[in-house]
């Protein structure tokens, strides 16, 4: 039973309104809170960056299911929007991939994504990468659902990277499959032309997914055109990580010269950014009179 309150609902209803969502990746709770504040409505914790920003590796299946939860968790509690969790290969077994979809419903996430990558997975627009047979894949994608149907209220996100390994056939073919299994969103990883992502999306019904990743394998199509070809959600998962890792370096190097990073915030727009007036409001409001 589906609560109306709940992110997942929130999810559906966005995914209900048939209009592109924009959905920049976050990595923890204050780039959560940043995404929030520009406006956007939906947003997405990325494994990639969370290993980047928890670990200081890079996204070869190294972080585990309870690192991620708990980033996770600090995450959906930053923010007020639908967020979107990446659950990496659901970590084992089918009994795992079930633990991992509940503790990601209890996190707060409104939908987890599971991909049919071989453990330890990587990053999908890296090399080296592997994908398990179909019908391990399709067992992933069970496991899921039926935690999602025991009362677990998540969508789930099924994900093939089966397109670098033995071709866009074989991956539509699992996001169909994925589809009739009961999966809510398809993501069929790093075509590498507009005309695979077209075809994709004439051949799966349902709700698809593109990932944009700066200098990936994927066009980078702008969003008008993702959703006039098919797509409902656009996700930008390392934007702001890639930026920030630039910014950091920029201001290290003005003051390994002895100067001010010039695009440094005051002190004031700091506190603001990180939550410190609505601190000192309820700070006020349980102050003894």
């Amino acid at each position: 039973m589906t609560n109306p309150s709940s992110p997942a609902d929130r999810l559906r209803s966005l995914l209900a309104r048939g209009t592109i969502l924009i959905m920049p990746g976050c990595h923890d709770a204050m780039s959560a809170r940043l995404i929030e504040a520009a406006g956007f409505e939906i947003g997405f914790m990325s494994g990639f960056a969370v290993s980047a920003d928890r670990l200081g590796m890079p996204d070869t299946g190294l972080i585990s299911y309870a690192e991620l939860v708990d980033q996770g968790q600090n995450i959906c509690r930053a923010t007020g929007i639908p967020l979107i969790g990446d659950g990496d290969t659901g970590f084992g077994s089918a009994q795992n991939i079930k633990r991992t979809v509940q503790g990601y419903a209890r996190a707060g996430f409104a939908a987890i994504m599971l991909e049919d990558q071989v453990a330890p997975k990587r990053c999908g627009h890296t090399e080296g990468k592997s994908v398990v047979g179909r019908d391990e894949a399709l067992t992933r994608v069970r496991a899921a659902v039926d935690a999602r149907e025991a009362g677990d209220d998540i969508l789930i996100m099924a994900r093939t990277d089966a397109r670098a390994i033995h071709g866009l056939d074989e991956a539509i073919a699992r996001c169909q499959a994925f589809r009739a299994l009961g999966a809510d969103i398809t993501f069929l990883e790093a075509p590498v032309s507009e005309e695979e992502m077209r075809r994709y999306c004439v051949e799966v019904d349902g709700p698809k997914m593109a990932n944009l990743i700066e200098g990936g394998k994927t066009p980078l199509l702008p969003p008008s055109r993702l959703e006039q070809i098919g797509y409902a959600i656009a996700v930008y998962p390392l934007t702001l990580l890639n930026v920030s890792i630039a910014a950091m370096r920029s201001a290290l190097v003005s003051l390994q010269r002895g100067e001010t990073p010039a695009s440094i915030m005051t002190f004031e727009e700091l506190k603001q950014a990180v939550g410190f007036p609505d601190y000192y409001a309820e700070e006020a409001r349980y102050r003894a009179q």
